[in-house]
């Protein structure tokens, strides 16, 4: 599969259809489509994915919000947190493509690979697709904390393993060295997960206390 399809046509609109079918691609199938991950084209295609992402994961917490189902609701301000939580990921969405550009670059650059910084842009937002995957099975906190923080620190697991595709295959780093980096980042990973779930359970105790 060309993964360049869902660059601007010459008319300059945006295929959608193609991004859904490489949104399946980069989440299926990492190696091959980081393989063939076009790296040069422009920032607009990767920001408007970026957005599209970050609308969709919005979206979802939007919808959770409403249904006062996840580790937050709404609460006494009804639907209100879950707008400003829909924009907030459309704007976080644009802001972390940036950013985590930038930290692919450094992760890229230990490991000997590309330091162009539209690659690791277009890299970036590739790697976003989890991004509204993670706020789709977002729900599944509302009913077991426990089991809502082991998809979720499997789900990050899962995308480091497309960073290890896309660093080595896109980017053409030192494949030992980009093994250890994302050792180091499972790590952390699973540390940042379990920090968080304990976190989350003390946050619902008193939660409910205050309920009471």
């Amino acid at each position: 599969m060309s993964n360049e399809t869902t660059d601007s046509k010459n008319n300059g609109s945006f295929d959608f259809n193609a991004l859904i079918n490489e949104s399946k691609e980069a989440i299926l199938n990492p190696k091959s489509y980081f393989a063939a991950l076009k790296t040069t084209g422009g920032m607009t295609d990767p920001l408007i994915k970026a957005v599209i992402y970050g609308a969709i994961a919005g979206i979802f917490t939007f919808l959770w919000s409403i249904l006062k189902i996840g580790a937050a609701t709404g609460g006494i301000f009804g639907g209100s947190v879950g707008v400003m939580a829909f924009i907030g990921s459309i704007i976080g969405a644009v802001i972390g493509l940036f950013i985590g550009a930038v930290v692919l670059l450094i992760i890229s650059a230990i490991c000997s690979g590309s330091t162009d910084f539209e690659s690791n842009v277009r890299v970036t937002a590739a790697l976003m697709v989890l991004m509204p995957v993670n706020a789709a099975l977002g729900f599944i906190s509302g009913f077991s904390l426990l089991l809502g923080s082991i998809i979720s620190i499997a789900v990050g697991l899962y995308g480091l393993w497309m960073l290890y595709n896309a660093v080595i295959e896109t980017l053409k780093a030192k494949k030992e060295t980009v093994k250890i980096v994302c050792y180091v980042l499972a790590a952390l990973s699973i540390l940042a997960g379990i920090s968080s779930f304990i976190a989350l359970k003390k946050a619902s105790a008193a939660i409910n206390m205050f309920n009471l």
